[in-house]
């Protein structure tokens, strides 16, 4: 008995991950990538820096960042959770920090630390990357794995598909090939636009704890909120994206978001508070001076929204103006028509059914020696992090299941 040979397809975070693994335990580890780059997405994620994980305190605060997949990601945590990540890079000389968003860094601040120590680590156990190999079909034959690609065809006796996400369903030939379901793909992770408001003239303004929610749903989340020249960004907007994605998506990305610009604002709360300063100061400029410490151009900007004259002071404003004015402060209504892809944090959510594989070795649940791991399955996270540390753990989880089993 030879030793086992395992393919990987796909040069990824999860690719990386499944073939250091199997090839640590012993196998002979094949890494497929069709481009003629390997990491590309480690590179370029959190700004060049790489976001590796997320230091969420606990394994169940952990979970709450994915919107679909958290029931399945908690058995995958039990065999490699994101503290395994942190302890698995820095005994490697990867130093690691966190950042008070929570999210995880290379001390260095640069992605190209965590891309060097996998490839070192894979070429430390003689993992083989064949570069350009485009996978255009897969067979079962007797057992095992047919490859064929324009260049030649191999064959191996397991196969781990890293792949990644793709925007339409055609991106999951291999899966579908294989006889595996796939939940159709749909965009996360996106910002909204409102080309109509005039609120887009205060871009790259932004408040640090707003709260947005959908009328008509129950989605919402708190969080910095930033003005852009197409619309509405921030994390709170792009987390709100993820949990909504499917809503959404329905909506065919026609909303009406409703923003509180602090979370904490509530209607009676704002009341007392605007008629005590107008008590206190009557003879101020109601739009020159912003209270909430909101910044002086929104502040500005709601005020004339609320129809408030820009020369109107405290003593004459009257009570329609005032509700208006907290209309606007807590449930600023804001028309949402499409949305824009954030940057290179392009995230599907969809992907391989995950009752169709099993959580303890990623393993398919309807083709014996086949493995999936990564963005190809249908979990995805929010940002911060957490789509990293689901590529780590299947990842780590596929390569280790594929290597120990027998031929």
């Amino acid at each position: 008995m030879g030793k086992i040979k395992i393919g990987i397809v796909g040069g990824g975070a999860s690719g990386f991950f499944a073939a250091i693994q199997a090839a640590k335990n012993g196998a002979d580890v094949y890494l497929f990538e069709k481009s003629s780059k390997v990491l590309s997405k480690v590179l370029v994620s959190g700004g060049g820096r790489c976001n590796v994980t997320n230091g969420a305190n606990s394994t169940s605060e952990f979970l709450k960042g994915y919107p679909r997949g958290n029931k399945f990601m908690k058995k995958v945590f039990r065999s490699f959770n994101p503290k395994d990540t942190v302890s698995w890079f820095e005994s490697r000389g990867v130093p690691l920090k966190t950042e008070q968003d929570g999210r995880v860094f290379p001390v260095s601040d640069m992605s190209s630390s965590i891309a060097n120590v996998l490839q070192e680590e894979a070429q430390s156990f003689g993992v083989k990357v064949i570069y350009q190999f485009g996978i255009q079909e897969v067979k079962v034959v007797n057992g095992k794995f047919l490859l064929k690609s324009t260049k030649e065809n191999r064959e191996v006796d397991k196969l781990v598909i890293c792949t990644g996400g793709k925007p339409k369903k055609e991106g999951y030939t291999l899966v579908d090939q294989l006889g595996h379901s796939i939940n159709p793909p749909i965009p996360s992770l996106f910002t909204f636009n409102a080309p109509a408001s005039e609120i887009i003239a205060l871009k790259g303004l932004s408040v640090p704890n707003g709260h947005i929610r959908f009328e008509g749903s129950q989605l919402q989340y708190s969080g910095p909120i930033l003005i852009t020249h197409w619309g509405i960004s921030g994390p709170a907007v792009l987390k709100l994206s993820a949990f909504g994605a499917a809503w959404l998506h329905e909506n065919h990305y026609e909303a009406t978001a409703l923003i509180k610009w602090h979370e904490n604002f509530s209607e009676d709360g704002l009341r007392a508070e605007l008629l005590n300063f107008k008590g206190v100061h009557p003879l101020k400029t109601i739009s020159k001076n912003p209270l909430f410490g909101l910044p002086g151009r929104l502040w500005e900007f709601l005020t004339e929204n609320a129809q408030i004259d820009q020369e109107l002071r405290w003593e004459a404003v009257n009570k329609k103006k005032i509700n208006k004015l907290i209309e606007n402060l807590f449930r600023f209504s804001l028309k949402i028509s499409g949305k824009t892809t954030f940057k290179e944090e392009f995230v599907t959510a969809g992907g391989v059914s995950l009752n169709e594989i099993d959580p303890n070795t990623m393993e398919s649940k309807l083709v014996k020696g086949l493995f999936f791991a990564g963005e190809v399955i249908d979990v995805d996270g929010i940002t911060g992090g957490y789509n990293f540390q689901a590529a780590w753990s299947t990842g780590f989880l596929a390569g280790n299941a594929s290597s120990l089993t027998g031929q």
